[in-house]
């Protein structure tokens, strides 16, 4: 598989026997619909095994757009993230997955109380 943003290699990384695609050059993350539901409240050490990407090229990364699933090439969905509605992210349209840039993932699974404040960006 390769990267939906940058094209580069996806590796596979376990964590609690879930395996997740990571971008060895960007660092983002395709996961399966079950399992981001699965790892987003284990706030133990899931972001620190699955999540090693650059969080400043993640931020860079995320004002990309128009860029296809690649499961079946379909134009991918931009979502915020229903707990935390400053945090963006892609999915396929037809449910193959979600992709999200280095260091959201650790922003999904580390909510603060501040969060609850936090509005998407404009």
């Amino acid at each position: 598989m390769q990267c939906p943003k940058c094209s580069g290699s996806m590796e596979l990384v376990s964590y609690d026997k879930i395996e997740v695609d990571r971008c060895t050059d960007c660092g983002g993350l395709w996961f399966q619909p079950e399992e981001l539901r699965a790892l987003r409240d284990d706030i133990w050490m899931a972001d620190y095994v699955i999540d090693s990407g650059d969080k400043s090229a993640g931020k860079k990364a995320n004002t990309q757009r128009d860029y296809s699933c690649p499961d079946c090439n379909d134009t991918m969905l931009q979502e915020s993230d229903h707990e935390q509605s400053h945090i963006i992210y892609e999915s396929c349209p037809n449910g193959h997955g979600i992709y999200l840039d280095a260091g959201e993932f650790t922003d999904i699974v580390h909510k603060t109380f501040w969060d609850k404040f936090k509005r998407a960006p404009k």
